[in-house]
């Protein structure tokens, strides 16, 4: 209809060419699709797990393998789900919210990747503010995008008024050089390939969009990836010739260039690795909101709805000169022990909750620093806000703290610093460790990017730094020693306390070992020593990892360490010969003599047929 039309290119008109750098030949391939046609489960199949590390921990693996046959009878979570670090994926439409990029990879061919929600045309007719924003983020990456895998459900098929819409809005708007191919999932075997099947009818059908013969994939079992890794590089030899880059025929000289950017890429993925910044905190304080105006576009929905946010939202971002990567989160409405642990009596529609909050404290733990936001108009801090800071501490990671939504605050005798002195008293009391953690009160909604640049960005980058620094042997040493002259330590067992020396074995987060002459040291001594630490060298919002290391002197006095055994299999094997030898000749053989003497009384029993060992 002309009302569809109309609405289709008001929004292709007001998106801009904001993305990623045309500067390479990278490939940008966004998958759309109406919803629950199986895109998320395609970004994951696609998404290469060495370089999109915000999105996956090795660590999680341990506590990722949950039981398949407790999902089997209701359906609630694929197969694709279950993997660590991907797009969450669920039965229910609807799932994915904001466009979600990660390079991809099949095979040897790598390439930009972008997952977006779905399109019907309840969607694109809709006047909800939360629908509009949705459907202008997929628009924006279709725009952007070289290739646009466009995803159907081949055992639904095509809806003729959605799916035309949306064919024409993509004819109308591909740029030039832009391709669109449209792909058929969830053909799983051969059972749907026979004659008079309604599914070869519905590919048929599919043909008439306009962007020919569709490619056979299933998403879920890897089918048919061979067939999309040739339209993508097909692409980008396209994209290579477009802007003037010539393309290598010879093999071995495509392989030299391709091992030598891949040496430069992991060297450059160490050495200058960008700075992980996870926007962390409860549902609705204003995460996406800060997000927006610190990147200064509407890079991810946001509103006053509690929830919208379900995956953690990636985004590369420069300020002054060094590379960011900011990651938008989900809200953590509860924090336990158990929410790592997925029950088959969870219902449906709580799944994806759940996925995104374990989504969110992955992103923490491969962040560098965590922003902490809360909201000013509760006036105090809520108890699973102190877990979610308490989680951050201990997993070594960088701690700021964010008070939002100043502008709720309507005492005048009750300031913005105010609230900012007594969050730092509060957590000051319930978490010694993060005491004097800088805390940061604006009002994200009315302050313009810049002002929030300006506050927050120098607060985060001196946290990275106190965090990421190396501290020199001889300053830790010349510490330790003026306050052991200070406080000297308490004796142990009638013995002095004595401690050698001190050094940092890592940064990222602090570790120190401290090498003593006593096994263990009194808990009041020790918290006065990291307490001293952390005021010395102005280590506020983050662990401090102070390890002890007992290094026994030469005292003849000390109990020595038994022989534990030698010999083929130790003391257990040289019992078990012992007991074998108290059976068949009446004593434990010992020494050269003995020894003989046994061989040949076994050798006379064997004769005999009595020995049996």
């Amino acid at each position: 209809s002309y009302e569809k039309r109309k609405m289709l290119r008001s929004f292709g008109n007001s998106i801009s060419r904001r993305f990623f750098s045309t500067k390479t030949d990278d490939v940008v391939v966004s998958i759309l699709g109406a919803p629950n046609a199986g895109k998320s489960t395609l970004f994951n199949r696609l998404m290469d797990k060495a370089k999109s590390r915000t999105y996956r921990l090795s660590s999680d693996k341990k506590s990722m393998r949950i039981k398949r046959k407790h999902y089997t009878g209701g359906s609630k979570i694929s197969s694709q789900m279950l993997r660590a670090g991907g797009a969450i994926v669920s039965t229910i439409p609807g799932t994915t919210r904001d466009r979600r990029e990660c390079w991809g990879l099949i095979g040897s061919t790598s390439f930009r990747m972008v997952d977006t929600a779905g399109i019907d045309g309840y969607r694109i007719l809709s006047k909800d503010h939360l629908d509009k924003q949705i459907l202008r983020q997929t628009w924006e990456a279709a725009r952007k995008a070289d290739l646009i895998f466009l995803l159907m459900d081949a055992r639904i098929g095509v809806m003729s008024a959605d799916w035309m819409d949306t064919a024409q809005w993509l004819r109308r708007n591909a740029s030039k050089g832009q391709k669109v191919m449209l792909v058929a999932n969830k053909l799983e075997g051969d059972s749907w390939n026979y004659k008079g099947s309604p599914i070869l009818d519905t590919i048929l059908e599919a043909s008439r969009l306009g962007f020919g013969q569709p490619l056979l994939i299933s998403a879920i079992h890897g089918d048919g990836m061979a067939d999309l890794a040739l339209a993508i590089e097909e692409v980008k030899k396209e994209k290579q010739k477009r802007l003037g880059i010539q393309h290598l025929a010879d093999d071995e000289e495509v392989e030299s260039i391709a091992g030598i950017e891949k040496n430069e890429r992991y060297e450059n993925s160490h050495s200058g690795a960008p700075l992980k910044i996870a926007i962390l905190g409860r549902q609705n304080v204003g995460k996406s909101t800060l997000v927006n105006k610190l990147l200064g576009q509407e890079r991810v929905i946001s509103g006053p709805t509690p929830g919208l946010t379900r995956d953690a939202i990636e985004t590369e971002w420069n300020f002054d000169g060094k590379t960011i990567q900011l990651v938008d989160t989900a809200g953590i409405k509860k924090f336990t022990s158990g929410i790592n642990k997925l029950s088959p009596e969870d219902k449906e529609e709580d799944v994806p909750d759940e996925w995104a909050v374990r989504d969110a404290l992955r992103a923490m733990k491969v962040a560098d620093v965590a922003v902490m936001v809360l909201d000013a108009a509760t006036t105090k801090l809520l108890r699973h806000e102190l877990s979610i800071m308490d989680a951050v501490v201990k997993e070594g990671r960088a701690l700021v703290v964010v008070a939002n939504k100043q502008d709720l605050l309507i005492d005048n005798e009750y300031s913005s610093q105010d609230f900012a002195n007594s969050v730092s008293e509060h957590l000051e009391t319930r978490l010694p460790m993060l005491r004097q953690t800088p805390v940061v009160a604006i009002s994200g909604l009315y302050q313009s990017t810049d002002e929030l640049q300006s506050r927050i960005m120098p607060v985060v980058l001196d946290a990275y730094q106190r965090w990421n620094r190396t501290i020199s042997t001889g300053t830790l040493n010349r510490w330790l020693k003026e306050v052991v002259l200070g406080h000297p330590p308490p004796h142990q067992e009638g013995r002095p306390t004595k401690f050698k020396y001190i050094l940092q074995t890592k940064g990222r987060p602090p570790t120190f070992i401290i090498f003593t002459n006593q096994p263990k040291l009194p808990e009041p001594y020790v918290r006065f020593l990291m307490r001293n630490f952390q005021d010395t060298f102005e280590y506020f919002g983050m662990e401090i990892r102070l390890i002890l290391k007992y290094s026994r002197e030469d005292n003849p006095f000390a109990p020595k360490k038994k022989r534990s055994g030698s010999g083929l299999g130790g003391s257990k094997a040289r019992k078990k010969r012992g007991i074998q030898q108290l059976k068949s000749f009446g004593a434990i053989v010992k020494g050269r003599k003995m020894r003989s003497s046994l061989q040949k009384f076994k050798k006379q029993s064997r004769q005999k047929g009595i020995y049996k060992y």
